[in-house]
């Protein structure tokens, strides 16, 4: 197999008269050609909500998360460990740059004491349920007996009517 010499956008040059009409955003559906984003996955536990995202190769200093107004945001930068010019790849198929994920948060949580963790490129978010939102066991108890008073114990009847 020959290796050609990779240039960016070589195989897309025939279509650049397509690009320049269409919209930024349906060539990039087109082409596939988008922003980075890391694969993020959200799930609901007894007494939190858990998202993970996939961040390899990003430091914790590159990564931003933040909530306001019940929206969680996570912002950061993949940026590139080499130092290799454009011209010597012969192909490339990662990914690099800034990213920013959004989410409105369930209305149960308690944004004020949420946890980020990365370890071994796994970002994980722990986002505790508010107190209030949190299942609580009701205790059922037998009632006490009413106490007997002194009242006249004769039975009402009611009037008749006339």
């Amino acid at each position: 197999m020959t290796l050609e010499r990779w240039q960016p956008g070589w195989s897309l040059r025939p279509w650049r008269p397509f690009r320049e009409v269409l919209s930024p955003g349906l060539w990039n559906m087109l082409t596939n050609e988008r922003d980075w984003l890391p694969a993020t996955e959200m799930v609901e536990l007894k007494d939190k909500y858990l998202i993970k995202a996939e961040m390899p190769g990003i430091n914790e200093e590159d990564i931003e998360v933040s909530v306001s107004d019940n929206v969680l945001s996570i912002k950061g930068e993949k940026k590139c460990d080499c130092e290799i010019s454009e011209e010597n790849y012969y192909f490339s198929e990662r990914s690099y740059g800034s990213f920013s994920r959004s989410m409105t948060l369930p209305n149960n949580t308690d944004p004020q004491n949420i946890a980020a963790t990365l370890d071994n490129g796994i970002l994980e978010i722990t986002i505790p349920k508010s107190s209030e939102a949190k299942p609580k066991k009701v205790s059922v108890i037998k009632a006490a007996k009413p106490k007997k008073t002194d009242l006249n114990t004769q039975s009402i009847k009611p009037k008749a009517q006339s």
